[in-house]
Order: C-alpha cells, then sequence, then structure tokens
C-alpha cells in the first residue's frame, strides 16, 4: 500500500468510523451480519448455479434426456429459494444505507452550525461548495461504501467458493488466473491510478461551481434584470460550465485509455479458459459440462481477483469524494482531524449590558486596522447611534458585537443570544409560512393569531395575514414582499421578542420617513435598548449617546444632543 493509499484510508476511516461505533452501532452492525448471512446464500446458490449449468450441458452433450430435465427441475427449485434471498439482500443494503447517510448527515450539519460555522466557511476559500458536499457527497460516501464493502466480502467468498472448484477441475487454470489478476491489477492503479483520480476530484468541484452559479442567478434574478446584467452573468456561467467541460474532456480522454486496457483485458478471458483446457475436452478426460462449469468457475475467481479493475472508475470518483467531504470535516469541530478553534483576539464576555473596552478592529489581513482601542458603555435604555463615513468599520464593528468578527483585540461584554436581536439592512427571510417569519429565530414560542395581527397593524402591514391566505400560508416572501415591507416585518419580530438590546444595522433604508419615525417611536415604548448604524439625522432625536467613526482608527463618543452631522455626511 503506497502512501497515497494510506492517508486515503485514514481519511475514508475517519468519516465511516464513528457510526459503526456510537449510537447506532447495533443497529449498524446487525444489518451488515444480515448481510453477510444474505451474501453467503448467494455464494453458495451461485456454485450451484454453475454447478447445474455443467450438468446440463453435458446432459445435452451425452443425449441423456432424464438426466437434463432432472437438472432442469433442480435448477428451477434453486431459483425459487434464490429469488427471495437476492431480492431480501438489496433491501437490507438501501436500508442500511439511508439510516447510514441520516445519521452522518446529521453529524455534519450538527458541526455546520455549531459555533456559527456556517458563516466562517464563507471566508474559506479552499472549501467550496459545502451544501453540495453535505447534500449529495454524503449520500454517495455511504452508497458508495456499503456497494464497495459488500462486493468485497462477496468476491472473498466467491473467491473461496469457486477457487475449490476450479481446482478440481484444472490446477493449470488457476496458475494462470493468479498471474493474469496480479498483472491486471498492477497496470491499472500504476499506469491510470493517480491521474484518473485527480481529473474525477477536479470534475466534481467544476460541476458545483458550475451549479452554484445557476442557483446564485435564481436567487438574484431581479437585481441582475433591473442592472440588464444578463450578458455577464451569461458569460460567467459559460465560463464555469467550460471550466466543467475542459476538464471533462481529459477525464474522457484518461478514461478512453482504461476502458481500451479494461475491455481487452475481460474479452481475453473469454477465450483463455477454453484455450487452457481444450486439450482435455478434445482428448475426452474431461466433459463438455465440467468445461463450461471450468469456465464459469474461471470467471467468478477472476471477477473477484480483478475487483479493482473492474471498478477503478466508481472507485477514483468514491475516492475524490472522500476528499471532499474530509476536507469540510477537518474544518468542522467533532470531527478527527480538525484543527483547533482560533482563539479569539477579541474576548466575549456574557452580561446583563453592552459595553466595550479597549477594543481595537483590524482587517482579516491585519493590514488596516478599523478601530483603535475603543471602551464605550450602553446601559439599558441609553439607546447607541453609530455614524460614520463608509467603510469607517460600522459594520464590522456590528459583527464584532455579534461574535462573528474575531481580528483584533479588547473585550465585549453582551447580553445572551435571547436577549440581543440583530436587523441587517436587507432582512433574512426564511423559506416557511408567515407565522415562521414573524417569530424568526425563535420559532418555539407559542404566540395567538389576534397577537400576532396586533403587530403588523403596528408595524403598518395590516392586511399581510389576509393578502397571504393567513398566517399558515407559504411563500418565497423575499420575493413577494418588497424590501421595506420586509423591513418593517424584522421590526415585528422585535415587538414580538422584546429583546433587552436591538441591533441595527440601516435597518430603515428602505422606508420613507414617515414609517420610520413610527417605528423608531415605537421600540421606545420597549423595555428594548436601541444600538443603530444610521446616516439619517432625522433619527438622532430617538438615541442619547452617538458613537462617530472617523475611518481611520479614531472615535469620538458625545450626548445625542451635543452632536452635530458634517455637512453632506453619509454612509
Amino acid at each position: 500500500m503506497t502512501p497515497a493509499d494510506r492517508h486515503l484510508w485514514k481519511r475514508f476511516w475517519a468519516i465511516a468510523s464513528p457510526y459503526w461505533r456510537q449510537d447506532e452501532r447495533l443497529k449498524a452492525w446487525g444489518l451488515l451480519a444480515l448481510l453477510v448471512i444474505l451474501l453467503l446464500g448467494q455464494t453458495r446458490f451461485a456454485v450451484l448455479f454453475n454447478e447445474q449449468t455443467g450438468e446440463f450441458t453435458s446432459a445435452l452433450a451425452a443425449h441423456d434426456e432424464q438426466r437434463f430435465w432432472d437438472s432442469i427441475k433442480y435448477c428451477l427449485g434453486l431459483l425459487v429459494m434464490a429469488v427471495p434471498i437476492f431480492a431480501l439482500h438489496y433491501f437490507v443494503r438501501d436500508t442500511l444505507g439511508i439510516h447510514w447517510r441520516r445519521w452522518l448527515t446529521h453529524r455534519f450539519l450538527d458541526s455546520y452550525f455549531s459555533h456559527r460555522n456556517f458563516y466562517e466557511l464563507n471566508a474559506n476559500a479552499s472549501i467550496d461548495n459545502p451544501d453540495q458536499r453535505v447534500a449529495e457527497d454524503i449520500n454517495t460516501f455511504t452508497q458508495r461504501s456499503l456497494y464497495f464493502l459488500l462486493i468485497f466480502i462477496g468476491s472473498a467468498l466467491q473467491l473461496v467458493a469457486f477457487s475449490t472448484v476450479l481446482w478440481s477441475i484444472s490446477r493449470e487454470l488457476v496458475y494462470f488466473l493468479m498471474l493474469y489478476a496480479t498483472a491486471g491489477t498492477f497496470i491499472t492503479i500504476f499506469v491510470f491510478g493517480k491521474r484518473l483520480m485527480n481529473l474525477n476530484f477536479q470534475q466534481l468541484r467544476r460541476e458545483a461551481d458550475f451549479r452554484f452559479g445557476l442557483v446564485r442567478i435564481r436567487e438574484n434574478a431581479e437585481s441582475i434584470a433591473l442592472y440588464r446584467g444578463e450578458g455577464q452573468e451569461q458569460q460567467q456561467v459559460r465560463k464555469r460550465f467550460a471550466a466543467a467541460f475542459k476538464n471533462f474532456k481529459r477525464l474522457v480522454r484518461a478514461q478512453f485509455g482504461l476502458n481500451f486496457f479494461q475491455y481487452a483485458y475481460s474479452l481475453l478471458t473469454i477465450v483463455m479458459p477454453s484455450a487452457i483446457i481444450a486439450s482435455d475436452v478434445l482428448s475426452g478426460e474431461l466433459e463438455v459440462g465440467r468445461a463450461v462449469q471450468a469456465a464459469g468457475a474461471f470467471a467468478a475467481v477472476l471477477a473477484a481477483f480483478s475487483l479493482i479493475i473492474e471498478n477503478f472508475e466508481s472507485l477514483s470518483r468514491f475516492a475524490a469524494g472522500i476528499d471532499r467531504l474530509d476536507t469540510l470535516a477537518r474544518f468542522l469541530p467533532g470531527h478527527p482531524g480538525c484543527p483547533p478553534r482560533r482563539s479569539s483576539g477579541i474576548v466575549s464576555v456574557d452580561a446583563n449590558h453592552l459595553t466595550l473596552e479597549n477594543l481595537t478592529l483590524q482587517t482579516p489581513n491585519c493590514e488596516r486596522t478599523l478601530l483603535h482601542n475603543l471602551s464605550i458603555k450602553v446601559p439599558r435604555g441609553d439607546h447607541l447611534m453609530i455614524v460614520g463615513k463608509s467603510g469607517s468599520g460600522k459594520s464590522s464593528l456590528l459583527r464584532a458585537i455579534a461574535g462573528l468578527w474575531y481580528n483584533g483585540s479588547g473585550t465585549i461584554y453582551r447580553p445572551a443570544p435571547n436577549n440581543i436581536l440583530f436587523l441587517p439592512q436587507q432582512p433574512y427571510m426564511l423559506l416557511g409560512t408567515l407565522r415562521s417569519q414573524l417569530l424568526y429565530p425563535h420559532n418555539g414560542h407559542a404566540v395567538a393569531d389576534a397577537q400576532l395581527l396586533k403587530v403588523l397593524e403596528q408595524v403598518n402591514l395590516p392586511d399581510l395575514a389576509s393578502r397571504f391566505g393567513g398566517f399558515d400560508a407559504e411563500a418565497d416572501w423575499s420575493k413577494v414582499l418588497s424590501v421595506g415591507e420586509q423591513q418593517r416585518l424584522a421590526f415585528a419580530r422585535i415587538l414580538i421578542v422584546k429583546p433587552r438590546y436591538a441591533v441595527l444595522d440601516e435597518a430603515t433604508s428602505a422606508l420613507d420617513s414617515a414609517n420610520e419615525d413610527a417605528l423608531y417611536k415605537l421600540l421606545l415604548t420597549l423595555d428594548t435598548t436601541l444600538v443603530s448604524v444610521a446616516h439619517r439625522p432625522a433619527i438622532l432625536k430617538y438615541h442619547r449617546q452617538v458613537l462617530a467613526l472617523n475611518g481611520e482608527g479614531g472615535w469620538q463618543n458625545s450626548r445625542a444632543e451635543d452632536f452635530r452631522f458634517a455637512p453632506n455626511e453619509d454612509d
């Protein structure tokens, strides 16, 4: 086994083994044991069918009618018993496969969503299309793992069963077979192996990139149409497809060489057994039926020996899928090989208030300091407005408060997640009902319809529920609601949750002044402290202090009544 093979095996074992050692191990091993028993039955029936094939062939050659029909009746009896075993084998295999996929998918999803890893993955260029890896690669991994495991076990049983038959008929065939299979396996691995595996890995990645490009166009169809950007989008999609096409052409050429060898290798096996034992048959030492039986046994044993040769294309794609899953697993905590989580330069502490102490924010590459040594307290009820020109670090500061920005130093005291709610400029509309939109992200709360209707009236969306058929109606809300309606719906979430702190990142940018004023007045009636990033002077009156960022790391904190906007200042 080469170092590359050992490395691939370690990666496979790290992903596969937990299912067979943890909570579902009894079910997994029980189903696998049943599969092995069924494989034993299949192998036994295969030997018997091969034996009877030789028997009725000899009967035909000897013109022995009674012997022929006895053999046929025996074959039919075998068939009645064998069919349920073969059918049950596939049923049990697929059942085990789907249970393994469910368990492994849940394991990856738990890690994917813990500590907001799904967010950090966006900044990791080495992990493309994590959604495709979870949705498709896990399914391929479990199904292919079981397939190769079972054909390996089946081949081992087949090898033992048919080698005995073949040895009793012709030892020369056994010696030739071992030499032939060894040479074929060596050529397949060392001549075609590495290049084909690499091309399959690249093909999976390029196909995923092409699909991802099409998904982004569908998700941003309106913006692209308004910009008349379809020409450029088409060019980018065609470029991604061209990359997939170019790699696939290389894959086809590499596969052509492998197919050429595989077919020549397999077709020779039709001729070679007969040629080797022809003298025994022609001399009368061996019945024609025994020759047929020998040919069948030879094919079965060769198939067992040639496992890698016959399945190399599938193995190469399987190896590429293992590599993609392993790369994702190494990023997610709870998986073997995952590096220790980076210790944050910014320390976060749970508290009942929001306080920033000696906070310094830097860009991810540490080439620029966005904020230097910021210290500010935001007591309950002391609403804060954050202002500054574009690129001054306002959004980065909010990410640090949310625990999404690590680069820098200092300490952030903030309430627990269920006591602080963030409203971005573009509200997130999840797939689901209108009720789930209003209760997001705390869908476990039970809120009466009457209260939800009252909240919608307060945010100036009184007919929203009736327009779509009630709170349990489902729609693509990001498409059917305007940005202004989405922003008002996001404010409704604050009214329902009533968090201690609400952080608004230009959350009223799509609203007119009247709606903006009405919503801020409404928030002031709650026991919720506001932290607003905004550039409109009109909402200054709803805050008690202002944090102004100058874009060069400097900052100034002042009382709202003392703050004055600079002329033409915007965001």
